[in-house]
């Protein structure tokens, strides 16, 4: 039983990585009704820049607030350049545009910053303590304590301030909120903006982990089936998805690995993510779409 706990409590701790990436989509989603593709390569893009920074002799709070600015500076390039052209145009065609908008970050990085492998130091020891007969990765607990905070930031942004409000105005009618007034591009370069912070914190643990490479790109797959559970447009609903997510990998990594191979962890989530769309296709917390015909 203590390992079964070990192992879950592991499970979950790494699930919060895959929400704080998931959280970057559900913002855009809601703002859009598109998923983000470029998501993966802002997330690169922030943390080689970051990281481009501190080796350049910037401390970690100055590299923060530049790499941020950076960001609402991208964000702000992609609804003038972009966005605005392409208002009311179908969902696919958004999409493709978010598809360009990642080779086209992922070149520009590899352009200012090169393509070599940098390493994070954020100063969290990754050395297991223990509670009880349980040992818990000191990382894995401050990455989810970060985005607990996060989620209740976002949280009280989205439900107490005029911006949250707007929000969900555009999400429900985007019409109806145009004719009163809201400010599509504005809702979007704020949106892209906090996508763009989520995709700097996400990027900040994932290369603390995993190295900054532009194969952290690749985190966009990952995050696929926590969106599927959650829902794509719930924050929490994309705290739960990764934690089911995280615990269902490695619960069956361990337990059923021994019977059906290695390398079930990698394609488990899928499977799981395959169920969730034969029972509930909108996620856990996703709202069900109704259309009259």
């Amino acid at each position: 039983m203590p390992f079964f706990i070990e192992t879950l409590v592991g499970g979950l701790l790494a699930g919060i990585l895959y929400s704080l990436v998931a959280i970057g989509f559900v913002l855009i989603y809601k703002a859009s009704g598109v998923f983000n593709f470029a998501q993966g390569s802002m997330l690169l893009f922030a943390a080689l820049t970051f990281v481009s920074l501190t080796e350049r002799g910037y401390g970690f709070l100055a590299a923060f607030a530049l790499t941020l600015i950076a960001m609402i500076g991208v964000a702000v390039l992609i609804e003038r350049l972009l966005l605005r052209h392409l208002v009311n145009r179908s969902p696919v065609t958004l999409f493709m545009a978010t598809l360009g908008v990642s080779y086209v970050l992922e070149g520009v990085a590899q352009a200012l910053w090169g393509a070599d492998v940098h390493g994070i130091d954020l100063g969290i020891d990754d050395i297991p303590f223990a509670i009880g007969p349980i040992n818990v990765s000191r990382f894995d607990l401050f990455a989810a304590g970060t985005a607990g905070i996060l989620v209740l930031l976002l949280s009280l942004c989205a439900n107490k301030t005029r911006l949250g409000l707007a929000l969900r105005s555009v999400a429900d009618d985007p019409l109806a909120a145009l004719s009163l007034g809201v400010r599509l591009p504005t809702i979007w370069r704020s949106v892209w903006s906090l996508a763009g912070l989520v995709g700097l914190i996400a990027g900040l643990f994932w290369g603390s982990r995993s190295g900054v490479q532009f194969s952290l790109t690749l985190v966009v797959l990952k995050a696929m089936p926590v969106l599927i559970i959650g829902g794509f447009d719930s924050i929490g609903g994309a705290i739960v998805g990764g934690l089911i997510v995280g615990a269902g990998e490695k619960l069956a990594e361990v337990y059923l690995g021994q019977l059906i191979g290695a390398g079930l962890e990698n394609w488990f989530p899928y499977l799981l993510s395959i169920g969730f769309l034969l029972w509930r296709p909108a996620g856990l917390f996703g709202e069900r779409a109704i259309e009259r015909v």
